[in-house]
C-alpha cells in the first residue's frame, strides 16, 4: 500500500470545510469534471450532525445474503483486521455490498464500528446496510449507507484491497475522502495546498456576500453591481 504525503495540519484544515465548500474549490481549481469525484445516492450521512471526517479509504467488498465460505461470524476474518490496521490513517472504511440486493444484512453495527475506530478509523462507507445506530453515534465515528437492516444476516468481508465503485466514484486503497451530512467526496491530493487556500477564500467570500445580502438596503441593482467580474464557480453554489 502506497502512501500519499500529506502532513496531519493539511488533513486538519481539510478537515475544518464542508463538503460544499470543498467542491467549489475542486471546482474552482478545475481538477476534474464537476458532475465526478463524489458519491452519488447510494450513501446518505447517517449522522448528520456529526462533524466532517477526512480520511484514507480502506476498500473491500461485503456479502450478507449467504454464509461464508470460510469463518463464523461478521467480525471473524483476522486477514481482513491486519490489511486495515496497516493502511495509512486516518482510515475511512469503504466496504462494498457486492449481492445483487445489498443490504439484506448490515456488516457495521456497534462491535465492528468499534474494532474499526480502535485502529484509527473514523468513518465507514457502503452501499449497503448499517444498525446499531445509537450506539455508534455515541462514540463520534461516522456512517455513510445505504439504508439500515434490523439484522446482520449472513454479513462478512468476501475480499479486500481492490478498488471498489459506489455511487459512480471508483476508490482505491489510499485515495483521501471526505464527507459530512451532504455526502462523500474524493478530494485529489495533488492539490491540496491549493484547495486549502482557495477553499478558505471562498468561505471568506461568501460570507461577505451573506452580510451584503442580508443588509437593509438591499437590492437587485446593488446585486448586479457586487457580482460583475466575479468569477462564475466562486459565486454559484
Amino acid at each position: 500500500m502506497s502512501k500519499i504525503n500529506i502532513t496531519r495540519g493539511e488533513l486538519e484544515a481539510l478537515r475544518q470545510f464542508d463538503t460544499c465548500t470543498l467542491s467549489n474549490a475542486i471546482e474552482t481549481l478545475n481538477v476534474r469534471p464537476r458532475n465526478e469525484g463524489f458519491i452519488i445516492g447510494a450513501a446518505r450521512c447517517q449522522f448528520p450532525n456529526l462533524a466532517p471526517v477526512i480520511g484514507f479509504a480502506v476498500t473491500g467488498t461485503i456479502r450478507t445474503s449467504m454464509p461464508p465460505v470460510r469463518g463464523r461470524c461478521y467480525y471473524d476474518n483476522i486477514d481482513w483486521w491486519r490489511y486495515l490496521s496497516q493502511a495509512q490513517g486516518p482510515r475511512i472504511v469503504v466496504l462494498k455490498d457486492a449481492d445483487h440486493s445489498p443490504g439484506v444484512g448490515a456488516m457495521f453495527g456497534e462491535i465492528h464500528a468499534r474494532i474499526s475506530r480502535a485502529l484509527g478509523s473514523v468513518a465507514y462507507v457502503t452501499n449497503g446496510s448499517v444498525r446499531d445506530l445509537p450506539g455508534i453515534e455515541s462514540t463520534g465515528f461516522q456512517l455513510f449507507a445505504g439504508g439500515v437492516s434490523v439484522s446482520h444476516a449472513f454479513a462478512h468481508v468476501a475480499d479486500f484491497g481492490e478498488p471498489v465503485e459506489i455511487g459512480g466514484l471508483r476508490i482505491a486503497t489510499g485515495d483521501l475522502l471526505h464527507g459530512d451530512l451532504h455526502g462523500v467526496h474524493s478530494i485529489p491530493h495533488e492539490s491540496i495546498r491549493e484547495l486549502i487556500r482557495v477553499a478558505d477564500e471562498i468561505r471568506r467570500e461568501e460570507q461577505e456576500l451573506f452580510r451584503f445580502i442580508d443588509a437593509k438596503d438591499f437590492s437587485v441593482d446593488k446585486l448586479a453591481a457586487k457580482l460583475k467580474g466575479k468569477v462564475e464557480t466562486q459565486i454559484c453554489n
